[in-house]
């Protein structure tokens, strides 16, 4: 009987499939979009590089739909783009390296082996032949030595003599101390002395350790690692310090499962997860090696202004506050770095609180261990913004200016992410670049005359390439195709390899001198002809104005003929710091795709940059701090309002949807603004911020322990009583990302409280990003029939 109900149901679900997609107007299906995007749409080119002598761009490619992408070569002579054979492949110089000063010799490894490239000659030489592995070369000591780390120690080897020598003895554990010998074997030791022989044989023995000792070559100090990790080691350009970063995992943080039930096995099979919010975390700290004079330096932290300010959050907890002279202790913290002056043993180093509100750019003296402040950077949100860094322990984009005193640096001190310089002497700050814009990536060129960055200039969804004097001045445009433009320069820098794309075509690979003006040739073909077939839209780049009255940015997707209060759809991106109202291909490709066949049938798409997406600078990105759920929220609401008053919406006929942080706005959207949004699909949601990982959610809710308020009014699951629209969640039962435990969690409050207007589709191999064409189908089919049932 089990059995004919089963049977039953599943045939009451294909048929409603069927049917809804009998009623598709679209020429498109969702099976067509929803296939390996590789055979429907073509594989865009990536990893763009170019060869040393700038005569070749390298990319990975598939245009003739194999198993695997490969790679190809453009070549500028012939203006051909080949397959790179094997051979060719095998004998590249590795991408990541290291050049002397003058640019004419490069260092990298290849299979752990170090090799050294004339960059002028293309004459390669093997320094090393050996079966372990060498990584992070460079050049040191004037050139005149490669420092590289091997099993965790550095070494250097002489470009001259080839002589390789160890310059760190890292151990793990720690040092044995002598055992105490007890009182009872000391008095048995010293009755021996009465024997002549006995004695003889003892002073024999020391002499010959001592000779033995005398005799053995110095050998640097053994650094005692305990259970830490060495993660970075880095020698001054005098050769005569070494700073070293030992990672030490958390201590009793408690890990995640995620039950895998689809198993080669046939047994449920558990696979560790990472931890929760709030569990203890990893701390990086970092030590200095007198390399001349064999002896260990400590840092000197206590030098670090503000270590004891007080988060602004804690006055809705004033139990919690310090009574006046209670001592207050030190924040922790986390340094990051070096980052070497070429011209003598200084470095610039960068501490990042543990809460993550401080920013701190420090000038280290390797030779005392003091510090000296060259800039604070707090934000009583949380430390972020492009080139910035903060995720992931990142010290973020920087550098030290052409005049070998100076030091930039990424700062949102202006309210966007801009570059400054600050004198390492003087302590003089100078802004580099200014306006409501922000800069995302920067380098000095080779002859340290400009600067090249990539900024949102003139359109926050739009990015150029510019070039700006070294020290500040008028940007320089030198792209000048609308949409995303990702720009490797030639190591010559005459030419620009440009990654484009716009909203409605994937990226391309373009060339272009390095001219403002010139020319940008497309290079590759890469969509399908049957992807070409349909013409998609390119979205109308809209604001509209949030209740705030701030000005929100939005692509808005409308059909040819807009029926008379017709339905619409709104979709909400996922976070992390995104970006999806911008002009260049999403990588929400799906999702647009699904946007061309809502609209064709009938229905008016809007897709937001809500409050916290990326692009817009500090108080934007800063806008959920505490109360996710709250501004990002709202945004959406204020869409819906626009669609109605702009785009003849009927207001009873508006869905939303989003996956991961967009399906959380989803929940929150339907759990606290009921009668908005007709029917709503969360996808992989977050229903519980205690329950996902630390280094997202702690920066923006701070912690469950420290601040239960923004926990409490920010999870959705405390405001499950409030649906009474039409809720369907999908979610994979593999996603070590937002747990399965999360959705399951919301589902038996839904039985609690008796709800009857939801529906959960499950997963069981899929992870936080669904990888198997026939989910992916599944998953969409539902939501389009949710919208059809419901809005049309």
């Amino acid at each position: 009987m089990k059995f004919t109900v089963f049977s039953l149901f599943l045939l009451f679900s294909f048929a409603a499939f069927s049917q809804i997609e009998e009623l598709n107007q679209s020429s498109l299906t969702i099976e067509k979009i929803m296939q390996d995007p590789a055979q429907w749409i073509g594989t865009s080119p990536s990893g763009i590089t170019w060869s040393e002598s700038s005569d070749k761009i390298y990319f990975q490619w598939n245009p003739e739909q194999d198993t695997l992408e490969s790679m190809y070569a453009y070549t500028m002579s012939t203006k051909a783009i080949d397959k790179v054979s094997l051979d060719e492949k095998k004998i590249l110089p590795g991408r990541r390296g290291d050049y002397n000063s003058d640019k004419s010799k490069k260092v990298y490894t290849r299979n752990g082996n170090l090799f050294l490239l004339d960059c002028i000659s293309g004459k390669e030489q093997r320094l090393t032949a050996w079966l372990e592995r060498a990584s992070s070369p460079e050049f040191v000591l004037n050139d005149s030595c490669i420092a590289f780390t091997k099993d965790n120690n550095l070494f250097t080897i002489g470009l001259e003599t080839g002589s390789i020598a160890q310059l760190t003895n890292f151990v793990s554990g720690s040092e044995k101390k002598e055992k105490t010998v007890p009182e009872q074997e000391k008095w048995l030791e010293q009755q021996q002395e009465m024997f002549v022989v006995l004695q003889d044989r003892k002073a024999k023995n020391k002499a010959r350790e001592n000779r033995q000792e005398a005799e053995k070559e110095a050998e640097p100090l053994k650094i005692y690692t305990g259970k830490k990790r060495v993660m970075d080691v880095s020698l001054s350009p005098g050769g005569n310090y070494i700073i070293y970063s030992l990672y030490e995992r958390a201590a009793n943080a408690k890990a995640t499962a995620v039950t895998h039930h689809v198993t080669e096995s046939g047994y449920t099979e558990e696979q560790s997860a990472r931890a929760k919010v709030g569990s203890p975390q990893g701390r990086m700290e970092m030590g200095i090696f007198d390399v001349k004079n064999n002896k260990l330096i400590s840092i000197d932290k206590t030098q670090i202004p503000g270590l004891k300010d007080l988060p602004d959050y804690l006055s809705d907890y004033p139990e919690r506050l310090p009574e006046e002279g209670e001592e207050v202790k030190d924040r922790e913290l986390n340094l990051l770095g070096p980052v070497w002056n070429e011209k003598e043993d200084l470095a610039v180093l960068v501490a990042l609180s543990e809460d993550n509100k401080d920013r701190w750019i420090l000038l280290l003296d390797p030779a005392t261990g003091d510090l000296e402040l060259l800039d604070r950077q707090r934000d009583e949100a949380w430390i972020g913004g492009p080139g910035i860094g903060g995720w992931g322990m990142s010290a973020g984009n920087m550098g030290w200016m052409p005049d070998g005193e100076s030091v930039w640096f990424h700062s949102e001190e202006s309210g966007y992410s801009h570059l400054y310089a600050v004198n390492s002497k003087s302590k003089k700050k100078t802004t580099l670049t200014k306006g409501n814009f922000e800069v995302s990536e920067a380098f000095i060129s080779n002859n340290k005359q400009q600067f090249y960055l990539t900024a949102n200039k003139v359109h926050p969804g739009v990015k150029h390439f510019y070039s700006m004097p070294v020290w500040g001045g008028k940007l320089t445009q030198l792209t000048s195709m609308d949409g995303g433009n990702e720009v490797t320069l030639s190591p010559d820098e005459k030419y620009l390899a440009i990654r484009y794309s716009q909203a409605n075509k994937p990226w391309e690979l373009y060339l272009q001198e390095n001219v403002p003006g010139a020319e940008a040739v497309q290079l590759t073909q890469s969509t399908t002809k049957a992807f070409n077939k349909y013409n998609w839209r390119m979205p109308e780049f809209i604001t509209f104005k949030a209740s705030d009255g701030a000005k929100v940015h939005a692509r808005l997707y409308r059909p040819e003929e807009a029926q008379e209060q017709g339905p619409a759809v709104i979709f909400v991106h996922g976070a992390g710091y995104l970006q999806n109202a911008h002009k260049w291909w999403s990588s929400y490709f799906r999702e647009y795709q699904f946007h061309n066949i809502l609209v064709d049938n009938g229905y008016t798409v809007l897709d937001i940059d809500y409050r916290a997406s990326a692009g817009y600078g500090r108080n934007w990105r800063t806008g959920i701090y505490r109360w996710m759920g709250g501004l990002d929220l709202s945004d959406n609401v204020d869409g819906a309002n626009y669609l109605v008053e702009s785009c003849n919406v009927d207001p009873q006929k508006i869905g939303i949807y989003g996956g991961s942080y967009g399906g959380f706005i989803t929940l929150m959207a339907l759990f606290t603004k009921p009668g908005v949004f007709k029917a709503g699909a969360a996808l992989r949601s977050v229903t519980d911020w205690a329950h996902y990982n630390h280094g997202y959610t702690s920066n923006i809710l701070n912690t469950p322990v420290q601040d239960s308020l923004a926990f409490a009014k920010s999870s959705p699951i405390n405001f499950a009583n409030g649906l009474q629209d039409n809720l369907l969640m999908c979610h994979g039962m593999v996603d070590d990302n937002v747990q399965f435990q999360d959705i399951v969690r919301l589902t038996q409050r839904f039985i609690e409280l008796g709800k009857e207007n939801w529906e959960l589709a499950v997963y069981p191999v899929e992870p936080h990003g669904f990888r198997e064409p026939s989910s992916w189908t599944d998953e969409y089919k539902r939501i389009f029939k949710l919208f059809q049932e419901h809005l049309k």
